[in-house]
């Protein structure tokens, strides 16, 4: 059976986060965050944001309570939160689909600064029409927006001991399918049979939401960035599966391998070299060192100097919360980590041409080092006969 899951926290963790926005506006000269996405509402909130139909808006001021502005339809699941302020409309309304309420609650902000951030930047995405957002920027005077991402990211970035659980409760749920997988998967099977399989089973286990990625391989998929394919698997190949699993909006982000029938001794070697990079990553991770530092410590493991032959999606691993996001783990990438970051270290290396293997594991950072949120993984390759 499908389990209910607990998406909320208690009102005292947003209250705690709207603690933490108003310090850093207040250093940051800000009168305000202007957020539309649904991430960043629901991270305020804990109730869902808009869609393409029905756009959604909050506002958190620099001094009190945030305000929510949401259609008609979403009011009642708002109410259902911490949030007292909440303004309405009926949606869909395209002549004005809750511009004249955003202006005016923009417009009534306690002004110091003239300024409100929005997402405009790094990995952010506003929640509304182009159009809409002019006519907002039109309308307004004496405001201007400016983006809010790094702030944002500098909030989120850093997890409550709340959110690190809900990412574990998701992690544990994606970890009591991948111990199945040699028993529902077998050698004829193609990826899409073995998505829809696995997909199910995260679903029974209790997950809120389940996305994953299966792709195979002689001796390993050739790119990942796509779904799964009517391609039945075969001695020789490597099977690889990415869970995405959610537990009350917090994901979880991480993957295994495995050998269908005989592995060559090109592919065992490639194997234990990335999972000797991730156990250096592991240990990399600790507070004070860059995202960079990871990378460059794994890239030692894995490369004989020229990086560009390491990762070609840009990066060896990210951080996670209700999604993936900041930092990369990637060469450049200077931030420093905190306690609280949650990372996934994420080594990838083409050891042949068309030859991918991936070895991805989720720390939580503490005072002292990084501490496994994921299972324990076996060195030796798990097998599909």
């Amino acid at each position: 059976m499908i389990s209910n899951v607990d998406r909320g926290f208690p009102p005292a963790e947003f209250e705690a986060r709207v603690e933490r926005a108003q310090a850093l506006m207040a250093e940051e000269k800000l009168d305000g965050l202007f957020l539309t996405s649904g991430d960043n509402i629901r991270y305020f909130s804990g109730s869902f944001g808009g869609s393409n139909t029905r756009p959604c808006f909050m506002l958190v001021p620099a001094v009190g309570a945030p305000i929510a502005i949401v259609p008609a339809l979403r009011e009642g699941s708002m109410r259902d939160t911490w949030i007292t302020d909440i303004r309405s409309w009926p949606s869909p309304c395209p002549e004005d689909d809750g511009t004249t309420s955003v202006v005016a609650a923009l417009t009534e902000l306690p002004r110091r600064f003239g300024r409100v951030a929005a997402e405009f930047g790094l990995e952010m995405r506003i929640g509304l029409p182009i159009l809409q957002l002019n006519e907002i920027v039109k309308r307004l005077s004496g405001v201007e927006l400016v983006d809010g991402s790094a702030l944002l990211w500098a909030l989120r970035m850093i997890k409550s001991d709340a959110e690190v659980a809900k990412i574990q409760r998701a992690t544990d749920i994606a970890g009591a399918v991948f111990v199945q997988v040699p028993n529902f998967v077998h050698i004829g099977d193609s990826e899409s049979t073995i998505h829809h399989r696995f997909r199910v089973r995260l679903l029974e286990e209790g997950a809120s939401e389940a996305s994953l990625t299966c792709r195979a391989g002689q001796g390993g998929p050739s790119y990942i960035a796509e779904g799964a394919r009517n391609r039945q698997i075969s001695d020789g190949d490597l099977l690889f599966i990415d869970a995405g699993a959610a537990y009350g909006d917090y994901v979880c982000d991480y993957n295994r391998n495995y050998q269908v029938g005989k592995a060559s001794d090109a592919l065992l070697f490639a194997h234990e070299r990335i999972w000797d990079a991730n156990e250096v990553g592991l240990r990399a991770a600790v507070p004070g060192v860059t995202a960079g530092h990871v990378f460059e410590e794994m890239a030692k493991v894995l490369s004989s100097g020229h990086r560009g032959e390491l990762n070609k999606n840009g990066r060896m691993g990210h951080g996670l919360g209700l999604q993936v996001e900041p930092p990369s783990i990637k060469v450049g990438d200077n931030t420093l980590l905190k306690p609280g970051m949650v990372l996934c270290i994420e080594p990838a290396l083409e050891y042949e041409p068309g030859k991918l293997i991936i070895h991805e594991e989720t720390v939580v950072i503490t005072d002292d080092g990084a501490r496994l949120l994921t299972p324990a993984r076996p060195k030796q390759l798990q097998q599909i006969s």
